[in-house]
């Protein structure tokens, strides 16, 4: 018992060594890439961290709104609102078509190869190309309106959605749809009684997950498309006008934070 032990102690710290051994050439393997980065950009990280109290500084000398600032505060609100109504739009209107996409994408719910080949490929295409550049190629078909941020924001939802919606149906009804086959079910029986009831609370948390992202994402849109509480950013931000800038700022922190909240105690009620 004495050698065995002994054994299976020397095996632990063994384990333990090549753990620590992993951990020091990760680490060693990051320095060198931050080291590297820094010749290669000829950015200095020293005066980096030494200029942060002075950054710090100017934030709060520069940043801090006035009485008189807040009288923009309406304004400012219309525009937050505007920017989240268009998140919210653009992101349940594209998991519609998503759903559609992803139903004819999954393994389990293909109508055929081909179509299953199309809808991920679309996806795909969709998927890979950032909503910045969704937002500059429409811009010039469309010009600087909301229509031209709710696209952008469509079009890069879309392609995230069907992926998340195409993992949650694989994994979540297969049981469900190899029993309905086996009792001779049509495919819209399979689909209302079996895909939809067990995918449903995850295809609605994936859901609520983009519109949280598409609200943030919908600011930087917004500068680009001359749009929502984007556009006034930009505005203040070309005038300098700090102060604005500030007050904008926060109360898009507020609002995600706010949004986030209630989205998290939905996704607890439904999963």
């Amino acid at each position: 018992m004495s050698s065995k032990s002994s054994t299976q102690h020397l095996s632990r710290v063994n384990i333990i060594r090549k753990k620590h051994l992993r951990l020091t050439i990760a680490v060693l393997i990051i320095l060198g890439l931050i080291i590297l980065a820094g010749e290669i950009t000829n950015y200095d990280h020293i005066d980096g961290l030494v200029s942060i109290p002075a950054a710090i500084s100017w934030l709060f000398s520069n940043m801090l709104f006035s009485a008189g600032t807040l009288a923009n505060f309406p304004t400012v609100l219309r525009l937050l609102w505007e920017t989240i109504l268009i998140s919210i739009v653009s992101t349940t209107t594209a998991s519609v078509f998503a759903l559609i996409f992803a139903l004819l994408g999954s393994q389990l719910t293909q109508v055929n190869t081909f179509l299953m080949y199309v809808a991920k490929l679309v996806a795909s295409i969709s998927r890979n190309i950032p909503v910045v550049a969704w937002a500059l190629i429409l811009v010039l078909s469309f010009g600087t309106n909301s229509a031209t941020g709710f696209l952008a924001l469509f079009f890069a939802t879309f392609g995230f959605l069907v992926r998340a919606y195409i993992e949650t149906i694989d994994e979540a009804s297969s049981d469900s749809i190899e029993a309905l086959r086996a009792t001779g079910a049509t495919y819209p029986q399979m689909i209302f009684k079996a895909v939809l009831p067990g995918s449903m609370p995850q295809l609605f948390s994936w859901t609520l997950f983009m519109i949280e992202t598409n609200i943030r994402s919908a600011t930087l849109v917004g500068l680009l498309t001359g749009t929502g509480i984007g556009y006034l950013f930009d505005l203040y931000y070309k005038q300098l006008n700090y102060e604005m800038v500030s007050l904008i700022t926060l109360s898009i922190v507020v609002a995600v934070l706010i949004i986030e909240t209630i989205s998290n105690r939905i996704r607890r009620e439904i999963i």
